[in-house]
C-alpha cells in the first residue's frame, strides 16, 4: 500500500511535470533556448519522481 511519502512523490512529481512544460512552452514562445533547456529537465524531473512512488494496489 503506497505510504504518505509516495503519494507526496507523485504528486510532487505530476506539479514538476506541468511546471516544465509551461516554461517549456514559454522558452518556445520567447525564443529562450535556457528556459526551453530547463523546462525539459523539470519534465524529467517530474516522470523519475512518479515511477519512484510504488505503483497503486488493484
Amino acid at each position: 500500500m503506497p505510504t504518505r511519502s509516495d503519494r507526496k512523490d507523485k504528486n510532487e512529481g505530476k506539479t514538476d511535470r506541468a511546471k516544465g512544460r509551461m516554461k517549456e512552452a514559454g522558452g518556445a514562445l520567447t525564443g529562450d533556448k535556457s528556459m526551453k533547456r530547463e523546462g525539459r529537465l523539470d519534465q524529467r524531473k517530474g516522470k523519475a519522481k512518479e515511477k519512484k512512488a510504488p505503483p497503486k494496489a488493484c
